[in-house]
């Protein structure tokens, strides 16, 4: 066997991509989206015509009378369709992200989500099929909590701290995707040594403190390691309960046929939970405290944003042709 189909049996791999075609040919478990990965695959020939069907819909629903509203609503259901795409091609779950710009606000968040998961189930999509992605902030974990308790599924992303793991796994949410490639990037633009092997890789020791934590302590919460950078990171985590990867690196595993040595330990010794929850004040210290968390949360949310943007930019240039269009057919 190739190096990823060793790592299925020991990981459920998923997509990190919105790519469609790249889903068909590595059939993983899941997959993943997010507004960069959307950005992206906005500008592909084979999405023209979803792009198409959301503009068309948000037509339907409210006319093009604000090119930037118009733009905002079929970005959202863009993401639902891809979202309806790749369900077809994988057994698991979707993951579609909430605006990074409602990532300190508990209430909007919840109000998107919700809009999201109505969107799904009107195009067939049963809500056990859909993970709503939510920054981990505490405003994120909050509205994932409540979220939670109306059986809408959630994946906390930008997550880069044991504190910020805690608090998800309190709260009974789904799902982590504690990142590794940022982590690693983050080191290296501080001055760190240029070079790590697997398990020494500091985004690597992140994701084993926080799947050994959950693990001790019998939490349900799935950890899926998530944004990494090269092929030995992965293999370090191998064992983890999900691996969401790159279409690159899962070529490059696929191309390779030695035995995969590495990943995560299989006895772990149980332990206690703690006898009261994180409170928002503790959280906010202990993150703060750490300078690489910090830093990368809040350059994750910026440039989620930024992509979130640049899709309703792409979206309302085409409203605006459409409106040109119309006022010459019909002056």
């Amino acid at each position: 066997m190739n190096k990823l189909e060793q790592l299925k049996k020991r990981s459920q791999v998923v997509a990190d991509t919105g790519d469609i075609e790249a889903i068909r040919r590595y059939r993983p478990h899941d997959a993943t989206t997010n507004p960069s990965l959307l950005y992206k695959a906005a500008q592909l020939p084979q999405y023209k015509g979803l792009i198409g069907e959301s503009l068309d819909w948000v037509q339907r629903h409210q006319g093009y009378k604000n090119p930037a509203e118009t733009a905002r609503l079929a970005a959202i259901k863009l993401a639902v369709d891809i979202g309806a795409e790749i369900l077809q091609l994988v057994p698991g779950v979707v993951s579609t992200e909430v605006d990074a710009r409602l990532s300190f606000d508990s209430r909007a968040t919840i109000d998107y989500a919700r809009h999201l998961v109505a969107l799904y189930e009107r195009v067939g999509v049963p809500r056990e099929r859909v993970l709503i992605k939510v920054a981990a902030t505490w405003e994120g974990i909050t509205a994932a909590e409540i979220l939670e308790r109306e059986d809408i599924r959630c994946n906390l992303t930008l997550l880069f701290s044991l504190c910020q793991a805690i608090a998800c796994a309190e709260a009974d949410i789904s799902l982590i995707s504690p990142f590794v490639g940022r982590i690693l990037d983050w080191h290296l633009a501080n001055g760190e040594p240029k070079a790590y092997c697997g398990e020494e890789d500091p985004g690597v020791v992140s994701v084993r403190n926080i799947y050994h934590y959950y693990k001790s302590r019998d939490y349900d919460t799935i950890v899926m390691g998530a944004s990494f950078r090269n092929s030995g990171e992965i293999e370090a985590l191998a064992g983890c309960d999900r691996l969401t990867i790159s279409p690159q690196l899962l070529q490059a595993l696929e191309e390779n046929t030695e035995k995969l040595e590495s990943g995560l330990p299989t006895n772990i010794k149980p332990q206690s939970r703690p006898a009261r929850r994180l409170s928002e004040a503790e959280f906010r210290y202990q993150l703060n405290s750490d300078a690489m968390a910090t830093e990368k949360l809040a350059e994750g949310i910026r440039n989620f944003a930024k992509d979130q943007q640049r899709l309703e930019m792409l979206l309302q240039s085409q409203v605006i042709g459409h409106q040109k269009t119309d006022a010459a057919t019909n002056p």
